[in-house]
């Protein structure tokens, strides 16, 4: 009997080529740069240590990377598949979710880091505590840079989905 499935590396060419895997990636991988670019315009890259950062892991700002990512695989999804799929509920579930983190969860909790860290370095100055070391602050989005990493991921996805 003759092996019909294609090999590994068939596989990951075709799964390299899927018009669904290029609008996402490149959704975010836009998100991502035209962020660097915004901070690079703002002077507020000070070494190649954080370009890297900034372009590859760094999350909040404006665009959201996450947002442009996620609209991108709902409406990629949706438009190969149909809006009736399992496979777009399934997206389009995943979409609400991250969207809703972005916008509430993410943000509030980077505001209330914030000023944990502010009061523990005012208490510390005061010798009322030890030497605190702040907690990561992880921003959240304001509602425009959601809006726009949404946007970005529909215009990416709709380019990829409609080519093919």
């Amino acid at each position: 009997m003759e092996n019909t499935l294609p090999t590994i590396s068939e596989q990951l060419k075709l799964f390299f080529q899927s018009p669904i895997f290029m609008a996402c990636f490149c959704s975010w991988f836009g998100a991502q740069f035209i962020k660097t670019a915004i901070n690079l315009c703002y002077g507020r890259v000070k070494s190649f240590k954080q370009l890297i950062e900034l372009m590859l892991v760094k999350t909040g700002g404006m665009p959201s990377s996450h947002s442009a990512l996620v609209t991108s695989l709902a409406t990629a999804v949706g438009i190969r598949n149909g809006l009736h799929s399992d496979i777009f509920f399934v997206a389009a579930v995943l979409w609400a979710v991250v969207i809703r983190d972005a916008f509430g969860v993410r943000r509030s909790n980077g505001i209330s880091i914030k000023r944990i860290n502010e009061i523990a370095a005012e208490l510390s100055e005061k010798s009322v505590t030890q030497t605190y070391k702040p907690l990561k602050e992880v921003n959240g989005h304001k509602p425009m840079e959601v809006v726009c990493g949404c946007l970005l991921g529909l215009f990416v996805a709709l380019g990829f989905t409609m080519l093919k």
